[in-house]
């Protein structure tokens, strides 16, 4: 394969630049409802309020509201968001990405393209300087649409102004990285420490 052929490197963030686990945030809210935690993780995780609530359909506090309703919780909140936001984790495969796009960032663009809300965004940029290393960030909360919707994905390559074949896209989800080859982004499944090594020498020059 042709070496440099790429002009900007389109990275997710969850579970690539940072991991995150939706249970450790159920397992305290189990306390303070009369529901099951496979209830609660539905609705944090795979539910129709938290696919509105990551296309910026809805806001944060309309979304605590509906949570609070649902779960029959009896708190406020500023007492439920440290609770929302209290997910995310830092890997050394994490710290090993996160320097690797640093070192490479003056010669490739680099594009943030995530699935998330506008709480956890606000969360994490004050915690994790890389945020700022980024040429544009494209979050769905923003763009009004979640990978693997196409929109999202032309959104990130407008952003840097190219063609598909000159991107090149990280993801810790297989079938989000298919959505983005069917349109003609090359790419690599995030998934241990044997794929950040191929992922390096994708870019050796």
């Amino acid at each position: 394969m042709t070496k440099n052929k790429y002009e900007a490197i389109l990275c997710d963030l969850g579970n690539v630049l940072i991991n995150f686990d939706h249970k450790i945030a159920v397992k305290k809210i189990l306390r303070l409802t009369p529901k099951n935690e496979r209830d609660i993780y539905q609705l944090f995780f795979d539910s129709s309020l938290t696919k509105d609530y990551e296309e910026g359909k809805t806001s944060s506090v309309e979304f605590f509201k509906k949570v609070k309703s649902l779960l029959e919780l009896d708190m406020e909140y500023n007492e439920f968001l440290p609770i929302w936001n209290d997910i995310f984790f830092e890997t050394p495969l994490n710290k090993k990405i996160q320097n690797f796009l640093m070192a490479i960032k003056g010669k490739y663009k680099l594009v943030m393209i995530s699935n998330i809300n506008e709480a956890h965004y606000e969360f994490l940029k004050k915690k994790m300087p890389v945020f700022g290393e980024f040429y544009k960030l494209i979050l769905s909360y923003e763009i009004g649409f979640r990978k693997p919707a196409k929109e999202i994905y032309d959104a990130a390559l407008e952003s840097v102004d190219i063609v598909p074949s000159k991107a090149f896209y990280v993801d810790d989800r297989a079938d989000l990285i298919e959505a983005a080859y069917k349109l003609g982004i090359e790419g690599a499944t995030l998934d241990g420490e044997v794929a950040f090594k191929k992922i390096v020498e994708e870019f050796k020059p």
